[in-house]
């Protein structure tokens, strides 16, 4: 009998994966965004909190899940030409700006990377926004999405809590209750919830640790 490895980012042994929860959702004049902390090399988790949340610019951030050395880089190539863009143009870059960099660099490489990717901020021209790039490339705008191995888990629940017109502590909780919720059923999430709010006032980090997380996020 042989025997079966499931291994949904096609790693290599011994390649660091930030197999993860990621999501993000808009409110009315922002975004709020989240993931958990844990980076396993194999089966060993070799990060129990690192920050799969990162700038791009000012007001605009992304999550990673894939490989996290294939995300880390496309993050730092995506905040150099925006940084260079904004220079040029004397102003502020969209947030679809960053999600089609992104949404480029993943697809003109989707044969040598396994990264997907949430990239969602603010900008003076629309506002909030969420752009989703899955595995392959794909750029597709959205109110909300969620990443990573424990999404699986979470599809129901984010079905059954979202609905649109979210204040911002609204948002905040239902991002923090699908992470924390992903966290107890996937293997490969862990760790503590990371959360980003983005607005026309700034940015906004918080962290909440295992004794904060909501004792049973599967019930609303």
């Amino acid at each position: 009998m042989s025997n079966f490895s499931f291994n949904p980012y096609n790693l290599r042994p011994g390649d660091v994966s930030s197999g993860t929860t990621i999501c993000a959702v808009k409110f009315d004049g922002g975004v709020v965004l989240g993931a958990d902390s844990r980076t396993s090399t194999g089966t060993y988790i070799a990060n129990r909190v690192s920050d799969k949340i990162v700038p791009l610019h000012d007001s605009i951030w992304t999550c990673r899940s894939g490989s996290a050395a294939d995300t880390q880089t496309i993050a730092d190539h995506v905040r150099h030409y925006l940084g260079s863009h904004a220079t040029e143009l004397g102003r502020k870059p969209r947030v679809k700006t960053a999600a089609s960099l992104i949404s480029k660099i993943i697809y003109n490489n989707k044969d040598r990377m396994q990264a997907g990717m949430i990239c969602a901020g603010f900008d003076p021209y629309n506002g909030g926004q969420v752009f989703e790039v899955p595995l392959g490339g794909t750029l597709v705008e959205t109110d909300f999405s969620i990443g990573g191995s424990g999404s699986g888990f979470i599809y129901g629940l984010v079905d059954s809590l979202y609905k649109p017109g979210m204040t911002r502590d609204e948002c905040k909780e239902f991002v923090t209750k699908i992470v924390s919720h992903a966290m107890s059923r996937d293997g490969s999430s862990g760790g503590v919830v990371r959360l980003v709010v983005v607005d026309a006032n700034g940015v906004e980090k918080f962290v909440f640790m295992g004794d904060d997380l909501p004792q049973q996020p599967c019930i609303p």
